[in-house]
């Protein structure tokens, strides 16, 4: 051979060692690159102190557990290597076994060394997931509640329960492991044979496995003592989660004695250890999983046949009760009011005198449908826009609250052109914040603003209009902005499209505390590596100061800032101290408060709005049964600061919490007064409250068990039948039955289980501010008289002759289209008001857009419409409905505004001129009925028009 050759070998021998080491490194630099950035984003908005104690428990559970099971599998493969027969290589075996016979010996600190590193890298990852349940366990907090059962403390299920079943499946694991790897070295090396004359094991081999498989086997026993506190929280039968009669009168037995026969079976493989009579410990091992199948199945199985449903509700009555109280605890229901409500089906003059102060609060702007008209009316230019789905909340105007739809003006970069300059270091930010009032409207059906243009004009405090963190900027991975630069340096950041020099767009420079600092080279090179962006360590307009804005949502920055929290889908801005801040609801839950129903959160959260596909965020497909709406959290729209603040101060979870992450969470005192006016009953954990209680407003056993009274959560009419998605809850101020005053609330209804009927009516006090906040009532529908549901409603509503006649001119050419808003419902007069506003909107034409056009109401029978809520009123009322709307209409007996919505007075004139020719058709034809029906729709008509002039 020649040297070149040789030469030419070593050099192919050196590549591929060298293509390893080059990948390692690359992917030690990525795994480096996520972390450290992950720590310079914590820092940056002030909570170093969470990504460290997150960090560091990860890389101790990795290391310990990974340690503890690499150093359980290579001592006892070492110990079998060590045990190994003197003369093994001389027992005739197999070729291909005398070939890794001979690689183990010659290799096996190796082996051992890669074996080590592989299972201790499972173990470790496995370990390091269950972050959160060990810092659980380590800072649990005690309930002081006893579970009834097993007299432990709720805590205990919740807090310890998890963590130490954990650790038992994992000493199982590593002890199977640990015999698994023992048998493979006794084996290869000759102290194991399964064939030839010397079948079995030696001595050594026979005392090592036999110690292995009894700790295992130990070890199960105590799993299987422990299993029975998972019957408090496991559903045991077919009715409910928690302990049932055959749980608690044979399971539990079952699991005590199974517990035994493993501890026996283990005491059997330890002996083994010196007798060496593998049918004994065996036997005992098949006795064992013979046990198991009888006692763990059939033996509850027949109590559950034979002794438990024949006699179903007698036997089950303690436990459902049991449950009952517990599911109501866990969830915070135990509280609610209900009180039974004889609707009044029939609409008189008047009705609403008692009630007017609600009927200001019925909000005909709806905020899933004016996006759009939001976006023409005032993105202002088209690299702005508005979420899909805006917000409600409340202002103090003219020393009145006001309810409020409300939305920020957002940057698009779809509208920007497709450069790195301006995508990442000019269109940087959003501009300002857009309200309108929830009930009123202009005179073509836009809304009527609070707060308006750019810069900022309204009855909104002066505030910092800039927006850096928000809904719609950074939701892509990819989405980042560079902003910052040193003084004297010209700004680029636009920040209006007008208002600089010569009638130019305004420039600006940012000059918050929010963002990563990435002046520097190494800061550079890492964020170029993570977002793939070489323009990031090339571009000039990275200057010493600049800093990069990312993950810049405030559901990102807020499960940031406390990762053991569940953030509510559905975030909100207000204007706060002169700061536009975005409000987030945090909740603690579990899943194993004993007794208590277990849901799917994501189930019972899933609406019409998170099927939308708009900024109403669904949650994760977790199992719950134990849920506190703990945390209220504040994220700044301009620098990203984060403030959380402990709502419920009595939740043991949030204890736990506090106390694994100090200093983090600040007590309830510290929210400002100008913050608590905008705070509100959180939807999501609303949600999760009324799917509980449509079964669990039953609180006697047998009611529950017939389930005589269930209720459901009605299909959202507006969305349509096809869809198949539950309505939402609305925000309204609603005036009780009873109450003086009409307060911001929570609502949504109820229908009998598979029917369409109205069940009842819900409603939660939402106003942080109030003494009352959280006191939730139910209006149960008397059972002598049905009230139509909210489907049967909407469905009256838009199929009454009166509607389909206002709207078949809007229809009939197909130049415009009409969209039906949310379908608000309000207990007044005595009975049940049903109220939705109807959009209408050219078609065929980019700048058309939602406009409020007409208002269509349903009390008992009757239905209205008109084009404002007061008119529609006034027409189910006969003529008066007793209230003022105070949307400029007026209500009877009041005095003309005299200002005059010559739009408005232009369609009703045009409908009643319709009604007078079709009168004139039907008398024509002899048809008095309809000729007398026309006519009083002409009529009305014309007293609209007049309405409208001001007349």
């Amino acid at each position: 051979m020649s040297l070149s050759t040789l030469r030419v070998g070593r050099r192919r021998s050196a590549i591929l060692p060298t293509l390893v080491i080059v990948a390692i490194l690359i992917v030690v630099f990525a795994i480096f690159t996520s972390v450290w950035t992950d720590r310079l984003w914590y820092g940056s908005f002030g909570y170093a102190s969470v990504f460290s104690k997150m960090l560091l428990t990860r890389i101790g559970l990795f290391v310990s557990f990974g340690l503890i099971m690499a150093t359980l599998v290579v001592a006892n493969a070492a110990i079998a290597y060590r045990l190994r027969p003197r003369l093994g290589a001389q027992v005739p075996t197999s070729p291909l076994l005398e070939r890794y016979r001979e690689m183990l010996e010659s290799r096996f600190a190796w082996v051992l060394v890669a074996v080590g590193v592989v299972v201790g890298l499972f173990a470790g990852g496995a370990a390091s997931g269950h972050v959160l349940q060990y810092l659980e366990w380590q800072n649990a907090t005690p309930f002081n509640i006893t579970d009834p059962r097993f007299g432990l403390d709720v805590g205990f299920f919740v807090f310890s329960y998890p963590w130490w079943r954990f650790v038992l499946s994992f000493a199982f694991a590593a002890l199977v492991f640990s015999a698994i790897a023992a048998a493979i070295v006794h084996y290869t090396m000759g102290g194991l044979r399964f064939s030839g004359p010397r079948r079995g094991g030696s001595r050594a081999t026979q005392a090592h496995l036999s110690i292995l498989v009894g700790l295992a086997v130990l070890v199960k026993g105590f799993s299987y003592w422990f299993d029975q506190y998972e019957l408090a929280i496991e559903r045991s039968n077919r009715l409910f989660t928690g302990i049932s009669y055959t749980a608690d009168n044979a399971t539990v037995n079952a699991k005590m004695i199974l517990a035994i026969i493993a501890g026996i079976c283990a005491l059997l493989f330890f002996a083994n250890a010196v007798l060496r009579r593998w049918i004994v410990p065996t036997i005992g091992l098949i006795l064992l999983l013979l046990s198991a199948i009888v006692l763990g199945l059939v033996y509850p199985g027949a109590v559950q046949y034979f002794s438990v449903r024949p006699d179903e509700p007698d036997k089950e009555r303690n436990y459902i009760r049991a449950n009952i109280e517990s599911t109501r605890a866990a969830y915070g229901v135990d509280k609610v009011e209900i009180t039974d409500y004889s609707a009044k089906t029939t609409a008189t003059a008047g009705q609403l005198r008692s009630d007017a102060e609600a009927l200001p609060g019925i909000r005909l702007i709806d905020p899933n449908v004016v996006s759009p008209t939001f976006e023409q009316l005032q993105q202002v230019r088209g690299y702005y826009a508005f979420p899909k789905n805006l917000d409600v909340d409340r202002y103090t105007i003219d020393g009145r609250e006001t309810d409020a739809v409300v939305a920020v003006r957002e940057m698009d970069l779809s509208g920007v052109e497709d450069n790195w300059n301006n995508r990442k270091t000019v269109f940087t930010h959003g501009y300002g914040l857009v309200a309108a009032y929830g009930n009123r409207r202009q005179s073509g059906g836009e809304p009527d603003w609070i707060a308006k243009d750019i810069p900022p004009t309204g009855l909104i405090e002066e505030h910092e209009p800039r927006i850096y963190f928000g809904e719609l900027q950074g939701q892509r991975p990819d989405q980042y902005s560079i902003v910052g630069a040193p003084a004297g340096t010209p700004p680029i950041e636009l920040d209006t499209p007008g208002g600089g020099e010569g009638g130019n767009p305004k420039t600006y420079t940012y000059t918050g505390k929010g963002g990563v600092e990435i002046g520097n080279l190494w800061n550079r090179l890492l964020y170029a590596a993570k977002f793939a962006d070489v323009n990031i360590l090339l571009s000039d307009r990275v200057h010493p100061q600049s800093k990069i804005i990312y993950d810049r949502t405030p559901r990102q920055l807020v499960q940031g800032a406390a990762p053991w929290l569940k953030v509510d889908g559905d975030t909100y801005p207000a204007v706060v101290e002169g700061r536009i801040v975005w409000i987030v609801d945090g909740y603690t839950t579990s899943n194993s408060y004993p007794n208590s129903e277990r849901v799917n959160l994501n189930e019972v959260t899933s609406d019409a709005q998170t099927s939308a596909g708009g900024t109403v965020v669904a949650q994760p497909q977790d199992d719950i049964n134990y849920m506190r709406n703990s945390i209220k959290a504040v994220v700044d729209a301009y620098d990203g600061s984060v403030k959380l603040y402990a709502w419920d101060d009595t939740d043991p979870v949030l204890k736990a919490w506090t106390k694994a992450f100090p200093n983090v969470v600040q007590p309830k005192s510290a929210i400002s007064q100008d913050l608590l006016d905008h705070l509100r009953y959180p939807q999501d954990f609303f949600k999760v409250q009324r799917q509980i209680l449509a079964r669990y407003h039953m609180t006697n056993a047998d009611n529950w068990y017939q389930r005589s009274s269930l209720w459901d959560v009605p299909n959202d009419p507006v969305a349509g039948a096809s869809a198949q998605t539950k309505e939402p809850p609305f925000y309204l101020s609603v005036k009780w039955p009873g109450d003086e005053n009409a307060i911001f609330s929570l609502t949504s209804s109820y229908v009998p289980f598979k029917r369409s009927n109205l069940a009842s009516y819900m409603a939660v006090n939402a106003d942080a501010s109030s003494p009352d906040y959280g006191r939730m009532r139910i209006l149960q529908m008397s059972d002598t008289s049905q009230i139509d549901g909210p489907g049967q409603s909407f469905n009256a509503m838009t199929t009454n002759e009166t509607v389909a006649d206002r709207l078949r001119p809007f229809l009939n050419q197909g130049a415009a289209s009409a969209t039906f808003g949310n379908l608000l419902t309000l207990p007044v007069g005595g009975g049940l008001l049903y109220v939705t506003p109807v959009y209408t909107q050219r078609q065929g034409s980019t700048g058309s857009y939602p406009a409020l056009r007409f208002v269509v109401v349903r009390f008992g029978q009757s239905v209205g419409i008109g084009d404002t809520l007061q008119q529609a009123l006034d027409q189910v009322f006969q003529g008066s409905s007793g209230g003022t709307t105070g949307e400029g209409g007026t209500a009877s007996g009041d005095k003309p505004t005299g200002k005059a919505d010559n739009p408005a007075a232009e369609n009703a004139l045009s409908e009643a001129s319709a009604a007078f020719d079709a009168a004139d058709k039907a008398l024509t034809a002899g048809d008095l009925g309809a000729y007398q029906k026309k006519m009083q729709e002409a009529k009305a008509a014309v007293q609209r028009a007049l309405r409208a002039l001001g007349r």
